[in-house]
Formats: C-alpha cells, structure tokens, sequence
C-alpha cells in the first residue's frame, strides 16, 4: 500500500466532499460525490445513507478498482488549485463502525495504490 505524505494527510483530514470513481460492469466509468474519512491506518473509508443499495456498491463487487479525488481553488487569481488523487483497491465492509449513527453498515475501505497530488506545497489547510 502507498503511504500518504504529511500534506497530503494534512489536506485530506481537512476535507469533507470528494468524486469516487467505479467501473460499471459495461467498462463504463460512474463518478459520485462522496463524504470520506481518512484513517490512521493509511486507509480511507466511504460511508453513506443506504451505501449497500448503491451502484458504487454493485459495480465494486464485481471490480475492486477504484479512484477518490479531493481537491478545491484555492483563488482564481492567481489560479491555484489543489488536491489529491488517490487510486487503489476498494474491500467492502458490513457491520457496526464510529463513523456516525446517520451511516449505514455498509462501507468502502480504500487501499491506495498510487497516489498523486498537486498544489499542496504552500498550505495544506
């Protein structure tokens, strides 16, 4: 598993909305705005309403791969953007977690593969 630098820890644990990216059982890809919760672990888990009834559910029985983005404009001028892009192997979880009652049982753990960032290297927060 790739390991998060600090900045990137930093600016993920300071950001609540990203884009999860499946693959649906025609190859085609399906992109969903996400809540996600970085681990000490290195992980980060997804969780949702009725996560388990969802079509990122379905298609990541069928094919693991998977992509988090997180990023925002920092300003329009000068233009600066930041964020991260995490790819990796998706493992579904079922049953009781902290992340909150409002969740379902269901989860997505992502086991980073690769992970590239940009634009973190003035602040991270």
């Amino acid at each position: 598993m790739t390991e998060f630098s600090a900045a990137e820890r930093a600016y993920l644990k300071s950001r609540r909305l990203g884009r999860l990216a499946t693959v649906d059982p025609n190859g085609q890809p399906q992109a969903n705005p996400v809540g996600f919760f970085p681990q000490d672990d290195g992980t980060i888990l997804i969780g949702g309403y009725a996560m388990g009834t969802t079509k990122k559910w379905r298609n990541l029985q069928a094919n693991p791969k998977v992509a988090l983005v997180v990023d925002d404009i920092v300003s329009e001028r000068p233009w600066k953007v930041r964020g991260v892009d995490v790819r990796g192997d998706a493992e579904l979880l079922t049953g009781p977690h902290e992340l909150g009652p409002h969740l379902s049982e269901e989860l997505i753990r992502i086991h980073p593969r690769r992970i590239h960032s940009w634009g973190l290297e003035e602040d991270a927060g």
